[in-house]
């Protein structure tokens, strides 16, 4: 990182031994290291219900995202945005599917960008800044996992 700055990073002594000793003191196994395997029973106990919370979540969403992609043609056809396609060249429905992507990304995804970062909350941040994007700028630990 400090290549990319052009900043000399030095480290704070005082914060490392402080995080140090409060890692020893804990008796935690998380901040000793990891006492057990990625295929263990403790790895499941502790993190099994958020994999498996995750993994419910996107699979319904990759089904439609990507049926979507492969099957755009014959939903738009369907729906009539577009006219069949042995009534049109290739060029001519590549064009035309591409048109109405566009208009989809157009009404609704970038309204929920702009919503993201144009709505203030309470705090006076955008709502952007208030998920930690921006916590470098804010003096917060990006990256770093403090036990």
């Amino acid at each position: 990182m400090s290549k990319v700055m052009q900043v000399e990073i030095e480290a704070e002594q005082h914060k490392i031994d402080r995080i140090t000793a409060a890692q020893e003191n804990s008796g935690d196994a998380c901040s000793k290291g990891s006492s057990f395997g990625l295929f263990s029973s403790e790895f499941i106990r502790r993190h099994g219900l958020h994999l498996v919370g995750t993994a419910t979540t996107w699979f319904p969403l990759d089904i439609a995202f990507y049926s979507q992609n492969l099957f755009q043609k014959d939903i738009f056809s369907a729906i009539g945005w577009i006219p069949a396609a042995k009534t049109m060249s290739a060029l001519q429905e590549v064009f035309r599917i591409a048109r109405a992507e566009t208009l989809i990304a157009l009404f609704s995804t970038v309204q929920g960008m702009l919503f993201t970062f144009l709505v203030p909350e309470s705090k006076g941040k955008s709502l952007e800044e208030m998920s930690g994007e921006n916590d470098e700028e804010s003096g917060g630990h990006s990256g770093e996992a403090v036990y």
